[in-house]
């Protein structure tokens, strides 16, 4: 039974939705430091800007829902309703606008100095004018719909993030709206002639013409607006109507309903105030949910700009094939003589790629069984799959379709996968299948059975693998082995609750098995430590957890890139836990359960973050780290990032983060350091003998 509201100790929590918010505005840190590459910080505000965009529509939206269905429902971390949580994220977003704009504006007159200029189409003159007027009049003039809202033409339908000019109108003492679509299928940017910096965009274009566009009325007011919708979909309205075929089916008729959800936000370029009043009754919006922008709304242009000086960037990193490895010798051989982790971006995702092709090829091995969530757009693991069946293995794919904002891409992939014989499934009704999995198995010429499992802390997509730091381990352990046949058993006939042997499986015993591996350490008392790498925590027994552990004297260290829910630093609740959060260049994905320390430490990599909907609404995978060398490289490099005074930030009792300067110790950035020390890990930042021994043990030989 839920634990009642009035049991939680709220004076070391706080509430997931404002934790988020600060760890986005860790990412405007990011735009605004001087220190990072001025178009790598035009990507950080861009990147702010899609993950707010985000958060409105499947955080915000599904408040609101909450809000209807269940208005008296409690936070058990803040101890608010839905709509006091809503009215303090629009009051704590409406200062990070505020300073995303501010921070643009400064970006972009940096890179003005570089020749990288977005060019107001009032500003231009001449050539360019008459280049922007020839590409309106053929390419864009052509594609747009302009309408009016009056009694006789009813308020259009505004797309979820779409971009519209709109203005209000007038004609005599009648006043009207107007609006504008920019067109879809129009690219967002022009580059002018000659420097390839300067660009005008599209949306500015049209909102130029506004005048002409409506040229029978009069214009009062005009701006470019965007109107984010709810994207939080029900996987099970009307599951089982008469249309319904197959689980697939019925996604691809959700995802339509997606963009017909109701509104939950208004951001307009420049401030209108007879327009905004207009467009938050049409919308039904209350001021609260309207911002005011002067930063364009939709950043993702920037990563279309081309042919720009290369200081601006980051200098290029490209993932090693790992030193440690053979090329020219068969996967298959290489794991079978020691278990291998491949630690992304650091290293390639070759490896697992040439493990895929090799077992497809391989007349010995029989099937090949994986889990799918996200995938990149030109996949060479489905390639590899699909090959594999073609060659008669018996290929099963656990397709996720509900990873949000992928299920499109994941139906697509279906198809291409059941075209080519893979048996294709789509998990548990009710819980997304998140882990990462991939089972392997070969006959051997002696009639043996023999296996490769894989299993990752992140999705098999080739292109996060270039830009999340993830964990990939290969073993050859048949007790895993065991555990995932098992698994794949287990999810084909939809049982959640079978027994592993290693693995920590959710939703059947992983949260438990967290709590007693924390039990043992409050048993050790001051010499019990705990080390959690995740993304978030927001499940508030493990959060009560991790609280005892600390009243019990445990050692309990956080690296929580984004929402942490518990509070560290509270005198006698929470005074022995320490949280820490890395934003960088690299998004830190990878998730690294951590108990105890010495030979008896236990380590886990898992796809499963510290939160509710992963330990209780997911299928997710911890696998413990059994080899010793890769034991103990984890340690180390768990060292590595609490050393971090660079990049990472320290999270203070009021929830606020701030800068972990460097001490007596020399300036050290995880990331860069690792950038710099694959595959050879020379220790030229940390001064310790023995990281040498262990880093060369796992990446310089064989055992």
């Amino acid at each position: 039974m839920p634990q009642a509201f009035e049991s939680f100790d709220l004076s070391y929590t706080q509430n997931r939705e404002l934790s988020w918010l600060k760890f986005n505005s860790r990412v405007l840190e990011e735009a605004a430091d001087p220190s990072v590459p001025l178009m790598e910080r035009l990507r950080f505000i861009s990147i702010f800007t899609s993950n707010l965009d985000e958060f409105f529509m499947v955080r915000v939206g599904s408040l609101f829902d909450l809000n209807v269905m269940v208005p008296n429902n409690i936070d058990n971390k803040s101890g608010d309703t839905p709509i006091e949580q809503l009215k303090k994220i629009f009051s704590a977003v409406r200062p990070l606008i505020k300073y995303r704009d501010t921070i643009y504006r400064d970006v972009c007159y940096e890179l003005e100095k570089h020749g990288i200029k977005n060019v107001s189409v009032s500003e231009l003159a001449g050539k360019d004018k008459e280049y922007v007027h020839t590409y309106y009049k053929d390419r864009i003039r052509p594609l747009i719909s302009p309408q009016i809202i009056d009694p006789n033409h009813p308020f259009p339908h505004l797309k979820n993030k779409e971009l519209y000019a709109a203005a209000v109108l007038e004609d005599g003492e009648k006043k009207m709206l107007g609006i504008v679509g920019v067109p879809e299928q129009v690219p967002p940017i022009l580059t002018l002639p000659g420097q390839s910096g300067r660009y005008v965009r599209t949306e500015d274009i049209i909102f130029n013409d506004i005048k002409k566009i409506f040229k029978i009325y009069s214009i009062a007011e005009k701006c470019v607006i965007s109107v984010t919708r709810n994207a939080d979909i029900s996987y099970d309205d009307d599951k089982f109507d008469e249309d319904y075929v197959d689980f697939r089916t019925h996604m691809a008729k959700l995802l339509r309903q997606r963009e017909r959800l109701s509104p939950v936000r208004l951001e307009m370029q420049g401030d209108a105030p007879q327009l905004r009043k207009t467009l938050e009754k049409k919308l039904k919006l209350s001021p609260e949910q309207t911002y005011i922008c002067s930063c364009p709304l939709n950043l993702k242009y920037v990563y279309s700009l081309k042919n720009i000086d290369n200081s601006l960037y980051y200098q290029p990193h490209t993932p090693v094939f790992p030193e440690y490895l053979a090329e020219s010798v068969p996967m298959w051989e290489q794991i079978t003589q020691r278990d291998i982790l491949l630690f992304y971006p650091y290293h390639s995702m070759q490896p697992f790629l040439k493990l895929l092709k090799e077992s497809a090829a391989d007349p010995n091995v029989v099937s090949i069984q994986i889990t799918i969530y996200r995938l990149a757009r030109n996949s060479a693991v489905v390639k590899h799959l699909c090959a594999a069946a073609e060659n008669g293995k018996a290929v099963t794919v656990i397709v996720e379709l509900r990873a949000r904002f992928d299920e499109k891409n994941n139906i697509e992939w279906a198809q291409e996968l059941e075209q080519s014989g893979c048996n294709v499934i789509y998990g548990v009704e009710d819980y997304k299948c998140h882990s990462k999995i991939c089972l392997i198995t070969k006959q051997e010429k002696n009639g043996h059975i023999s296996y490769i499992t894989q299993i990752g802390t992140g999705n098999y997509n080739e292109n996060t693998a270039a830009l999340y730091t993830d964990f990939s381990l290969f073993t050859a352990d048949r007790a895993i082995a065991g555990d995932a046949v098992d698994f794949f058993h287990n999810m084909l006939i939809g049982d959640l609750n079978g027994k592993y042997k290693k693995l920590l499986v959710a939703p059947s015993s992983m949260k438990s098995s967290l709590i007693e591996l924390i039990d043992d350490e409050i048993d050790k008392g001051g010499d019990g430590h705990i080390i959690l790498k995740v993304n978030s925590i927001t499940e508030r027994d493990l959060i009560d957890k991790l609280a005892e552990a600390s009243q019990h004297g445990v050692k309990v260290e956080l690296i929580v890139r984004g929402i942490c829910c518990i509070v560290p630093g509270i005198p006698e609740k929470t005074e022995n836990i320490s949280v820490i959060s890395i934003v960088g260049r690299f998004l830190e994905h990878s998730r690294v359960y951590c108990f105890g320390d010495g030979e008896s430490r236990k380590i886990y990599i898992s796809s499963a973050d510290i939160m509710t909907r992963n330990q209780t609404r997911r299928v997710e995978i911890a696998c413990p780290v059994e080899s010793r060398e890769i034991h103990g490289w984890l340690s180390e490099y768990l060292d590595i990032l609490l050393k971090d005074n660079v990049k990472a930030r320290f999270l203070l009792p009021s929830g606020d983060y701030i800068n972990i300067e460097p001490a007596d110790s020399a300036p050290l950035s995880a990331q860069q350091y690792f950038m710099e020390h694959m595959p050879e890990f020379k220790p030229t930042i940390i001064h310790r003998s023995h990281i040498v021994r262990l880093f060369s043990k796992i990446f310089g030989r064989r055992k």
